[in-house]
């Protein structure tokens, strides 16, 4: 994976209570062989006034996923939902209302209904490019994304 200064990125947590998530973030500098130094987009420092900063190893960073352009969403598609400041994996398992689907998260066992709009297609990247959660299903090489964690803290749309 080829990173640089400036680059848009996603940081996959591995706290306990927010396994499972990515927040968007731009690297600002390297910190040594393997870690990075980030500027989170969306998560604030103690102040609660100036982004977060703070390193990160290599393997913890992904390039920002492309957009995929989605109206719908069909039951058991992997996608990752937006709450909390980050992306969430999940699966939807249901629609309510036309545009809105109900998530189930592996991790804990918790389901939410998210709009359309804060929603998108599940992507992997694996050996330097992306590969959508879909087209994984279709050729059979799905993979299990749990890490031993839950998220305890969550506040429903």
């Amino acid at each position: 994976m080829d990173i640089s200064l400036g680059s848009d990125v996603e940081i996959c947590s591995n706290e306990d209570g927010f396994l499972g998530s990515y927040y968007a973030a731009k690297v600002i500098s390297r910190a040594g062989k393997a870690r990075f130094r980030v500027e989170y987009a969306t998560l604030l420092a103690n102040d609660q006034k100036s982004p977060l900063k703070e390193v990160v190893r290599a393997s913890d960073l992904r390039p920002e996923p492309p957009q995929i352009g989605a109206s719908s969403f069909n039951v058991l598609d992997k996608v990752d939902a937006y709450d909390l400041d980050g992306w969430w994996v999940g699966r939807v398992t249901g629609r309510k209302d036309g545009s809105r689907y109900v998530v189930h998260f592996e991790c804990s066992g918790d389901e939410y209904v998210y709009p359309v709009s804060a929603l998108r297609v599940h992507q992997e990247y694996e050996n330097g490019q992306w590969v959508p959660s879909q087209q994984k299903a279709r050729t059979h090489r799905t993979q299990a994304f749990c890490r031993n964690g839950s998220r305890n803290v969550r506040t429903p749309l």
